[in-house]
């Protein structure tokens, strides 16, 4: 059972390190849904933790099908963070119909070889995430894992299509499915009651008062900690 979570910052990958967490996701301005950070904070956050460092690599928040001009900003980042030693990368991209825009996935997994690859919430703006979940598939030698709520929101909105995504997953034995968005030491329990996933994503959830302004709060991983392992 793997715990992932989101770090902005050292003092973040420390304290969530200390906590529990198996992996972290490295990101800035998490009120846009998360961009790539500065390559100063990837180089501090990679020095200081032993665990996992997976780097969001997202240029702007507006949506998640790029020019080619955007994919030389996406390519230059993923150079600098093999080169900074991180471990991996979180990426996704759409083509104009919402489907997996596979031309440019193609370019990133070769300028990311070496490097663990989780594809993000991008899958959750989809039409079809079953189809494109088997898409994904093709590349399951890279693409580790998917980040998704099942398309809703929140996960205990999208559990039903979670349990589709897990049993597919589990079929095809494709990139595992990385629960996330809305969960929290509260409603944990009943989530993976429902869904048994392998691996769980906590962003404000862990932090005081449900805020990413605020630290993590050690109890909060603690209980989660209990839940799942």
């Amino acid at each position: 059972m793997k715990i992932e979570i989101i770090a902005q910052n050292v003092d973040d990958a420390l304290e969530a390190e200390k906590a529990g967490a198996d992996r972290l996701e490295l990101v800035t301005a998490i009120e846009e849904g998360g961009l790539t950070p500065s390559y100063q904070t990837i180089k501090e956050v990679v020095e200081s933790v032993e665990i996992p460092v997976y780097v969001m690599v997202r240029p702007h928040s507006k949506h998640f099908n790029y020019t080619d001009n955007e994919w030389y900003t996406i390519q230059e980042n993923i150079i600098v963070i093999r080169e900074l030693k991180a471990q991996g990368i979180v990426f996704g991209c759409l083509n104009e119909d919402r489907g997996i825009d596979e031309k440019l996935l193609e370019k990133v997994l070769k300028v990311a070889e070496g490097l663990g690859v989780t594809f993000h919430r991008a899958f959750d703006e989809v039409i079809d995430q079953e189809q494109a979940y088997k898409v994904l598939c093709s590349y399951s030698d890279v693409i580790e894992r998917v980040l998704t709520s099942g398309g809703a929101e929140k996960v205990p909105q999208g559990i039903e299509a979670l349990k589709r995504l897990i049993q597919c997953s589990q079929n095809l034995k494709g990139p595992k499915i990385l629960v996330g968005s809305g969960l929290n030491p509260d409603n944990l329990g009943a989530i993976h009651t429902a869904l048994q996933a392998e691996e769980y994503h906590f962003g404000s959830g862990v932090r005081q008062s449900f805020s990413f302004h605020h630290p993590i709060v050690p109890f909060k991983m603690e209980r989660i900690t209990r839940i799942l392992k």
